[in-house]
């Protein structure tokens, strides 16, 4: 189901923004467009983490929405991120998400507060009460100051609608265990661990490296999948120095960098996020560079 609900390859998308910090939604049209162009991606998450989604207003989350779900015109599956440090606004973000065409749902674990393992459950469930869309979990505790722990993901999995996890945990132990104590689908959400999450049963991954190698990214998948090991191996060899590139900065700006180097926007950010400085722009064309993710460069 969960592949179905939300596509393998997917790329937590950035939200362009105008020299004047306004959100460009002609930008994100063509973005969306083209990052499931055929080969590429087969899911997009919107005001995510990348999509500097603590930065927009509620109503700039659903115009997102919208304009996505338009342009990709059903060819990908919209996943709209969700959560925040507060159940009841979560909730009202889940309802309107609902209501502007979403296909899926992201909950990051409630942030800054540090709830107990049963507060974050409690929260969850809510959540999953109120709306009829599948929910992808989001487990990455160096922003939100306190992990999933495995026993509460099995027990949120219990729940009809939350049916999958992005893990950014970076504990492969806690992955394996996960995966083969629940039913709950494991995308990676940490490029560089994407073929080792695939090696213990990962179904795919929640990328922001996707916004210039999406269609790298699924020949690994479609490796791996049909058994070449070696040939996957070769594809995560490859990326590696996009993988590290991608996140000397903050990932929604060097991202938006990215795009910018091949026409794609002009890499403006929110503050406190900064764009790039020279240097960091240049370490990230190299990397894009000796990648081979980006023929199109203009430096």
């Amino acid at each position: 189901m969960s592949t179905s609900a939300f596509g393998s390859v997917i790329t937590a998308m950035v939200s362009p923004f105008d020299d004047e910090h306004r959100l460009d939604l002609d930008t994100a049209h063509e973005l969306a467009q083209w990052l499931t162009r055929p080969g590429w991606n087969d899911g997009l998450v919107v005001n995510g983490t990348t999509g500097e989604s603590t930065t927009t207003t509620d109503h700039e989350k659903q115009q997102l929405i919208e304009v996505v779900v338009q342009a990709v015109a059903g060819r990908a599956k919209v996943i709209a991120g969700v959560g925040t440090s507060d159940t009841r606004h979560s909730i009202e973000l889940a309802r309107a998400a609902e209501a502007a065409g979403a296909d899926g749902l992201l909950v990051v674990t409630p942030y800054y507060s540090r709830p107990s393992q049963d507060g974050i459950l409690q929260h969850l469930r809510a959540i999953g009460d109120s709306t009829t869309l599948p929910i992808m979990l989001y487990d990455i505790p160096k922003r939100a100051g306190v992990a999933l722990e495995p026993s509460t993901l099995a027990a949120a999995g219990e729940h009809e609608r939350i049916v999958a996890l992005k893990d950014a945990k970076g504990d492969l132990e806690s992955a394996s265990w996960v995966i083969s104590h629940t039913d709950l689908a494991v995308y990676s959400g940490d490029d560089a661990l994407n073929l080792p999450l695939l090696s213990v049963g990962a179904v795919g991954f929640v990328s922001v490296v996707g916004h210039v190698a999406a269609g790298e990214l699924r020949d690994l998948l479609d490796a791996y999948t049909a058994g070449d090991v070696a040939r996957a191996r070769l594809l995560h060899q490859r990326l590696l120095p996009i993988y590290q590139g991608m996140f000397l900065a903050p990932g929604a700006a060097s991202a938006k960098a990215a795009l910018a180097t091949m026409g794609m926007g002009n890499g403006q950010v929110r503050p406190p996020l900064v764009g790039l400085s020279q240097q960091e722009r240049n370490l990230l064309v190299k990397a894009l560079t000796e990648a081979d993710c980006s023929p199109a460069l203009v430096v």
